[in-house]
């Protein structure tokens, strides 16, 4: 059976998404991705150089599925919040991989930064049309209220769920949080925010 290198590299990439959200850039082992992904660290090397160029491989393979799953519409940025929402609860990789980011980043640039703004450029001009605020400052807002919510379990636990049973809390609070959050946005879409 012939080689496949478009196979092997989705193995890769697959398996070190997992392996990166789980424990991070510093963290990651080139050994268990390629175990994971039945390939050879040789191969990994050889397609994506070092394990940084990986992980921003798989970064830049998330976004792109993320913006195809969750395009920005110019709709009612409380829908477009609901839906983001849903992708980040069905698929809690993306949001861990974005963390990890921010947490091994910091303030320094990502990979493809010019890229990705131009990305973001396109969700800020969706969202121009979704109130009087100022559109980039709601997305931001948007943004963070979707990963916010689903990126911390304790605290939802301890402040929303506090004193009841945990694993009912656990599934109960985030169908609860759904249409807060989508109406927190519209809220904020709605609100006139005063003038500089």
């Amino acid at each position: 059976m012939a080689y496949d290198s478009q196979a092997t590299k989705a193995r890769i990439l697959t398996a070190a998404a997992a392996e990166f959200a789980e424990h991070g850039v510093a963290g990651a082992r080139v050994d268990r991705i390629a175990a994971a992904a039945q390939a050879n660290k040789r191969a990994i090397y050889d397609y994506f150089g070092d394990k940084d160029r990986l992980f921003a491989a798989v970064l830049e393979q998330l976004l792109t599925e993320l913006a195809e799953a969750v395009p920005p519409t110019g709709e009612d940025l409380g829908e477009y919040a609901g839906r983001l929402f849903d992708y980040h609860l069905a698929h809690p990789q993306a949001l861990r991989l974005l963390l990890w980011e921010a947490l091994e980043l910091g303030d320094r640039p990502v990979p493809d930064e010019p890229g990705r703004t131009r990305h973001y450029q396109d969700k800020i001009r969706a969202a121009e049309g979704s109130g009087e605020g100022d559109p980039r400052t709601l997305l931001f807002f948007t943004l963070g209220l979707v990963g916010w919510t689903l990126a911390m379990p304790q605290l939802r636990r301890m402040i929303l769920d506090a004193g009841t049973d945990a694993a009912a809390a656990a599934s109960a609070d985030l169908s609860r949080l759904r249409p807060a959050v989508v109406a927190a946005v519209r809220a904020l879409a709605e609100a006139r925010q005063p003038s500089a």
